[in-house]
């Protein structure tokens, strides 16, 4: 059995960070019902009914992303890309909050896009190539000297799951639910394992962000990015969402658990996740994610963190009811 960590470490979560977490999201004003209703206005609609959600066969069975299994979801609405800096900017400027990167002064930076990874030698066990960088943030996505200038149409990240529950507080949205998410990056293709199809170079091309190279000493950036990529960079899938894989983890509303075992004649309808526990599901993959170490880029693959838990390669996207 395969139980190689995921490449999104987390912090040690501690009941007085998560109070402090909780705190700053029940201050967040929502914005006015002009501001969220021009938010709500550039989601996309997907279609309610019937889908296979997860897989037959796992790669990482501890992901829990097996058994397949019928699920039904009504209609509802889904952001076309991940929150972009420039969203993420306008939220931060209306409301004064602080992310929990900004909040506890350091996030994770993986090591290649940093100047001296030498100069920060903190890491996770078993995770070296994450270092912990005091003064990163979404802002700062490498840590002090780094900005977002140039990349204000690139995913928010550092982004914790609190965080992202304070931006939907805001904007008067959701976080999709895990089922939501698997629907809206199929596209309405059933049992593949991209967001276009089964072939991870479609005519030859590259079709989202992910890891080339040697993992983790040499990212050969073939796709066109060492770190994060445009929001709207690679082809959409049929239902007009971009990098759905690839890119940037992001988080959605579940609790993490095990898919359930189907019942046969008996498909899960709307179902939301665990019923306890405290880390949250993140779906999608990332720019870190390679074959030969974590090939979690599929519409089906799923990991866990802990809400407080931020890096350089996680962000969200939001939803809403139809």
């Amino acid at each position: 059995m395969d139980t190689k960590p995921c490449c999104t470490p987390e912090i040690d979560p501690m009941a007085a960070l998560t109070a402090r977490c909780e705190a700053a999201l029940a201050e967040v004003t929502p914005a006015t019902p002009e501001v969220q209703a021009e938010l709500r206005d550039a989601l996309v609609e997907i279609p309610g009914g019937f889908f296979d959600m997860g897989t037959r066969r796992s790669t990482y069975p501890d992901d829990g992303d097996s058994p397949r299994r019928k699920v039904h979801l009504r209609p509802y609405l889904i952001a076309p890309t991940s929150v972009t800096n420039a969203e993420f900017a306008r939220f931060t400027t209306a409301t004064g909050y602080r992310t929990v990167a900004e909040a506890e002064g350091w996030s994770f930076v993986f090591h290649l896009l940093l100047a001296d990874p030498e100069a920060h030698p903190t890491s996770p066990p078993g995770l070296n190539w994450w270092r912990q960088v005091h003064g990163a943030s979404w802002q700062h996505p490498e840590g002090p000297g780094s900005s977002i200038t140039t990349r204000m149409d690139h995913p928010a990240v550092h982004i914790s799951w609190f965080d992202a529950q304070a931006y939907c507080r805001w904007a008067g949205l959701i976080l999709p639910s895990e089922a939501q998410w698997e629907r809206a990056a199929r596209g309405g293709l059933a049992h593949k394992k991209y967001p276009w199809g089964d072939t991870l170079l479609p005519q030859g091309q590259h079709a989202m962000n992910i890891f080339q190279g040697s993992f983790p000493q040499q990212n050969t950036a073939e796709d066109g990015y060492i770190g994060t990529a445009p929001v709207r960079a690679y082809q959409p899938n049929a239902y007009g969402l971009y990098n759905m894989t690839g890119n940037v983890w992001e988080w959605v509303s579940d609790r993490f658990g095990p898919h359930p075992a189907p019942i046969k004649g008996k498909p899960d309808r709307e179902p939301q996740g665990a019923a306890t526990g405290h880390a949250r599901v993140q779906r999608g993959g990332s720019y870190l994610c390679h074959d030969s170490y974590c090939d979690r880029y599929h519409v089906h693959s799923r990991t866990r963190n802990d809400p407080e838990s931020s890096t350089g390669n996680i962000g969200f996207r939001v939803a809403a009811p139809a």
